[in-house]
């Protein structure tokens, strides 16, 4: 592998947003630099804090990466993220992601050819029905053309300033901004796999999350305000 020269500018940016994501971070920190060590090109990552109360912006800053701050709300800290970004293509990450090697090259490789687009998903745990979830979901996408931040979305930076980035809205984000790239041209649907936790299913039951996203998504669609749906999601 090609070592990029120390005065190389960027090929690609990852923005992350954190808020009391300690007890992932380390997690996130072996996985990012397992993906750092598979290019051959400059990649700037960006944590992005929603004023965490936890320790959680000490331990990115201990790992010499760069930890911006913002309002907080996954929208508000992703877009102040990519405002900071320096390279021309971008990719999202969640704190709890961790993308397959080869991830971060084949972001790069697409967007060559693509506006944007969105790994398929694997959703980590035991239960069968997570394997489910995740195929429904990358079938879905592919169908739809829509994303969830939990596939991993990468976007040309003149892409996402195009769309007007991410829209400012409590929940349903990457949907939005999803129908806005969609305009521009069908997302890059790759099969190598980030996979997200599957906390959240686990802590509120798998079938009674199933069955909120669901509603959630619906009642968005017919035109719910995202600030309300965000109450019930809590």
């Amino acid at each position: 592998m090609s070592i990029p020269p120390e005065n190389s500018l960027p090929v690609l940016s990852v923005v992350i947003p954190v808020l009391n994501e300690a007890a992932v971070l380390p997690s996130l920190l072996a996985t990012l630099k397992r993906q750092l060590a598979c290019v051959n090109f400059v990649v700037e990552v960006i944590f992005v804090d929603g004023a965490s109360v936890d320790n959680s912006a000490e331990l990115i800053r201990a790992q010499g990466y760069s930890c911006v701050h913002s309002e907080r709300g996954r929208a508000q800290q992703m877009n102040a993220g990519a405002a900071q970004a320096s390279a021309g293509k971008i990719i999202f990450l969640h704190a709890d992601s961790d993308l397959a090697d080869g991830g971060l090259n084949a972001v790069v490789a697409a967007l060559d050819t693509k506006h944007w687009g969105r790994f398929d998903v694997r959703i980590s745990g035991d239960a069968m029905m997570f394997f489910v979830i995740a195929f429904c979901m990358n079938w879905r996408s592919r169908l739809s053309g829509i994303a969830t931040g939990d596939q991993g979305i990468f976007v040309r930076r003149a892409s996402f300033e195009k769309a007007g980035g991410f829209p400012n809205q409590a929940l349903m984000e990457d949907i939005a901004l999803s129908v806005r790239l969609r305009k521009l041209s069908s997302p890059a649907c790759l099969k190598l796999k980030v996979c997200t936790s599957g906390r959240r299913w686990q802590q509120r039951g798998i079938w009674r999350t199933i069955f909120l996203m669901w509603r959630l998504r619906f009642t968005y669609w017919l035109g719910a305000s995202p600030q309300k749906l965000a109450k019930r999601y809590e």
